[in-house]
This record gives structure tokens, C-alpha cells and sequence, in this order.
């Protein structure tokens, strides 16, 4: 249903370029621009009662909340070992190593996070990504500071992250032994 949303979407959007290309000397043509937009109303309707359906049923939710649950784990797992051993990592090397660390994890935190709203409401998704969003652009800080070889820079914000992805962890699993 969603796909079906976004493809009259584009048919509209290609209509109306399309007629504003073939009218580009002349007046607005109103009778074609009109029944256009129509269209792309109705696919952004259709798209985003196709989004809410899919990720509404309970068993994807408590899937995708799941899938919250355990990237976190692995995010403070590895941020919490790569602050313990920060001493003995080459400040040049350690941008590398977050790169083969974090994206998969982070990815799959972020594509999962709506299902937090779902399942326990606004305020509770808004403080975890609160705490995650600002360990993430701590991480992005100790990644860059690597590339430019500032060796306490790094130190500092890697614990920096640490307390952050700790923060939205321990939230996650106050709200995970409620259910």
C-alpha cells in the first residue's frame, strides 16, 4: 500500500513537470496542475496509511523493538571496550575501528526506533534518542579527531559516548523488563 502511495506520488510530481514544460511560455495551466495534485494528496494518504499499518501490528513492533533493544546492547558493548582500551590504540587507527565497529549497529538502531513510540510513547522515544543522539555525535567527534591524530580529543569524547550509549541503554532496559 505504501509503495502504491509513493508511485502516485511521483506520477504526480512527472505530471505536473511535465505540463509546466509543455506550458513554460503561457499561463498556468490550472485545469492540469489541479487534478495533479489531487493525485500526489492522495498517494502521500494512501503512503502514510500504508506506513502506519505496517509498522502498527504488534508482532513487527515488538520485531523492531527487539532489534532497538540488541543494537543498543552492542553499541555500549563495543563503545565500553573501546574506551577501556583506548590507551593502547593508535589514535590513527582508531577511526577505522568505528568504522568496522558501529555502522551496522547504529543503522539498525535508527531503523527501528519508531517502534519505541509504539510501544511506550513520545516522552519515553524522546529521551533514549536524546541520550543516543548525543552519544552518536560523540562517536562522529572521537572519528574525526582520530583522522587528525588529536590523541585527547579522542580520549575524552570516546568516554563521552560511552556515558551517552550507557544512558539510552540502561533507559531501554528499565522500559524492556516493564513489558
Amino acid at each position: 500500500m505504501k509503495a502504491a502511495g509513493l508511485s502516485l506520488i511521483a506520477i504526480a510530481f512527472l505530471a505536473g513537470s511535465w505540463v509546466s514544460v509543455l506550458h513554460a511560455e503561457n499561463e498556468v495551466p490550472w485545469a492540469w496542475y489541479v487534478p495533479a495534485f489531487a493525485v500526489g494528496v492522495a498517494g502521500v494518504a494512501i503512503a502514510r496509511v500504508g506506513g502506519r499499518r505496517a509498522v502498527g501490528h504488534a508482532d513487527v513492533v515488538a520485531g523492531r523493538f527487539r532489534t532497538v533493544v540488541e543494537s543498543i546492547e552492542r553499541i555500549a558493548e563495543r563503545i565500553d571496550d573501546l574506551n577501556r582500551n583506548k590507551l593502547t590504540i593508535d589514535v590513527y587507527d582508531l577511526h577505522g575501528k568505528i568504522d568496522e565497529l558501529f555502522p551496522e549497529h547504529l543503522t539498525a538502531f535508527v531503523d527501528a526506533r519508531e517502534s519505541i513510540i509504539h510501544r511506550h510513547g513520545l516522552q519515553t522515544y524522546a529521551d533514549i534518542m536524546n541520550e543516543f543522539a548525543a552519544g552518536e555525535r560523540y562517536l562522529n567527534r572521537v572519528w574525526s579527531a582520530s583522522v587528525d591524530g588529536y590523541v585527547d580529543e579522542c580520549h575524552q569524547y570516546l568516554e563521552a559516548a560511552r556515558v551517552q550509549f550507557e544512558g539510552a541503554r540502561e533507559a531501554l532496559r528499565r522500559i524492556d523488563v516493564g513489558d
